[in-house]
């Protein structure tokens, strides 16, 4: 499943986790290893840079916190991220470089990597979002089957399945991808690199990169 594999969604120079990548296929296959893999990180981060905030919390120095944004651990925020008013960090979150967490946003067990934003009311839960990703307000992933069983990524285009073996897999956005406002990114949903979302929308399975997504059925290649 190319559309899928890391190589082809990420640019692993702009994360401060990219030794996590390393390794693996697939990018479902970190959701596991984040929370870990923060603690070992987070201890090792220069304490001029990053000031350690309560328990497993590192925060860079030049990234802006609004008083009333909840910040639990483990939790790395880097250089020039904004985390802005009332943002809801549950932990085991790593936001990138000047990535911006925005207001009522809540963020569970993802990587966001440098630049992305997630700025109005946004739900990301089990989730990998690529350098400069942006998800539109209101857009949400849903990271848990209404049936409770095991997430699998279906792939349309190359008629392939992938058993993720995880109850919670939200979305995996490549690099620059756009999610229109107001659109469910269904659990197991990979959205390549350049591709769009049109707003509203449902989306499942594998939008493959540069490509629109219109509709269920209808995904147009598009040249940028």
């Amino acid at each position: 499943m190319k559309n899928a594999k890391i190589s082809e969604l990420y640019d692993l120079e702009e994360t401060i986790a990219k030794d996590l990548f390393t390794g693996h296929e697939y990018p479902w296959e970190i959701l596991p290893l984040i929370k870990e893999y923060i603690l070992k990180l987070g201890a090792s981060l220069d304490e001029s840079e990053y000031e350690k905030r309560g328990e497993d919390i590192w925060i860079h120095r030049s990234a802006k916190v609004f008083d009333s944004a909840y910040i639990g651990g483990p939790c790395i925020i880097c250089e020039g991220a904004e985390i802005r008013h009332c943002a809801f960090i549950r932990g085991s979150a790593i936001v990138g470089k000047n990535a911006v967490v925005g207001n009522s946003t809540e963020l569970k067990n993802v990587i966001l990597f440098n630049s992305v934003q997630v700025p109005h009311y946004n739900y990301v839960g089990d989730s990998i979002l690529g350098f400069k990703a942006h998800m539109g307000a209101g857009s949400i992933t849903s990271n848990v089957k209404s049936d409770k069983t095991l997430v699998v990524v279906k792939d349309p285009f190359d008629n392939e399945s992938i058993e993720t073996k995880l109850k919670k897999v939200g979305a995996m956005l490549g690099d620059r991808a756009e999610i229109g406002c107001n659109s469910v990114l269904n659990p197991g949903t990979v959205i390549g690199r350049d591709s769009r979302v049109y707003p509203t929308s449902c989306v499942r399975g594998v939008v493959p990169g540069a490509h629109i997504f219109k509709k269920t059925g209808e995904i147009a290649k598009v040249s940028f």
